[in-house]
């Protein structure tokens, strides 16, 4: 008997033993476990601007897709272009605990309360696409996006190049080619870089005497809004504009329907160069109605996936990393369209 019930309680040491364990780990810790340890998905809370834009509902796709390609749960939020949405939105995901917060900017200031209120939770963040001003950069982590001044920057290099390779003249038969300016809104950090990006590089240029931005205006980064807008500048310099700058595709398409119902011919009378790279403008293009798209790449989901798993799991970032894009003339546009994936 006493050897019987030396070998029961042996095998009940052994079971209560093993239900504290499960492969070496405590039983008391399964559950909760670091994100994205393999124990416990990795929840990310996003904040988005709106779906103003071809780009901008690219860049959503592209977040959503990476982020279930990656087994992220993302908790989703369109700001529709307010900045107290993102707001509201970031103090939601902050109050549901989320590991890591992502979002794009509507505008570049007024952020530090809640990113203040993100840090004390101790919940990262990372700024995504457009930038930000704070008074203490440890409120964010790292931004990834693209380079909005190197944007403006090539669009401006092309431009020259273009100018002087086809030997144009301006058409009011000044000593300068004048040059319409079509922003985005005011406040938006994309904005202001483009804008820098272009009028750097044209202060930069040996030919720099030959351009003068004749008008600048602020619109929406819509169709509707480039229309609206070229065709007030047409209304009073239509015999001078040599070349339009538009700060996006979707602006740069509605110009063009401006231009033609003025009754030039968009790509001809009025050079055309705009960034972002979306498929309408590379039809445009085709069709000779539009001159250079220079891309902002929108598809930034896979390198923001990749970079919160980073971030969590304690890896050193780089304070800022942009996604590839380049620069497309019509001349590559039939070839470079199969390509496009928005």
């Amino acid at each position: 008997m006493r050897k019987i019930f030396a070998l029961l309680l042996a095998a009940f040491v052994a079971i209560a033993a093993a239900g504290c364990t499960t492969n070496g780990q405590d039983a008391s810790k399964v559950g909760s476990a670091e994100p994205g340890s393999g124990n416990r998905k990795i929840t990310m809370g996003y904040s988005q601007i709106g779906a103003q834009s071809t780009w901008r509902a690219a860049h959503t796709a592209s977040i959503k897709q990476a982020a279930e390609d990656a087994g992220i749960e993302l908790q989703f939020s369109n700001a529709e272009l307010k900045q107290e949405n993102q707001i509201r939105a970031i103090r939601s995901f902050i109050a549901q605990k989320v590991d890591i917060i992502a979002f794009s900017p509507i505008v570049a200031t007024g952020w530090d309360e809640v990113l203040k209120e993100a840090k004390a939770a101790k919940i990262p963040v990372i700024i995504v696409d457009r930038d930000l001003q704070t008074n203490d950069d440890s409120l964010y982590i790292m931004r990834i996006g693209t380079d909005s001044v190197r944007e403006g920057r090539e669009a401006f290099r092309w431009l020259d190049g273009y100018m002087q390779e086809k030997g144009k003249k301006p058409r009011d038969g000044g000593a300068k080619f004048n040059i319409a300016e079509i922003k985005g809104p005011a406040g938006s950090s994309v904005v202001e870089r483009r804008d820098t990006g272009f009028r750097d590089a044209m202060t930069a240029s040996p030919n720099k005497d030959a351009y003068e931005i004749l008008v600048a205006q602020n619109s929406t980064f819509q169709k509707d809004g480039g229309k609206q807008v070229m065709t007030e500048m047409l209304k009073n310099y239509k015999d001078k504009i040599d070349i339009l700058f538009a700060q996006n595709d979707d602006m740069a398409l509605g110009a063009i329907e401006a231009i033609e119902a003025a009754g030039l011919k968009p790509g001809q009378d009025i050079v055309i160069v705009s960034c972002d790279g979306t498929r309408a403008i590379f039809q445009a293009m085709i069709d000779g109605k539009s001159n250079c798209t220079v891309e902002g790449n929108p598809l930034q989901g896979p390198l923001l996936m990749e970079m919160a798993k980073k971030v969590l799991a304690g890896e050193k970032v780089e304070r800022t990393v942009f996604v590839k894009d380049s620069v497309y003339p019509a001349e590559i546009a039939p070839m470079a369209i199969q390509e496009r994936k928005y």
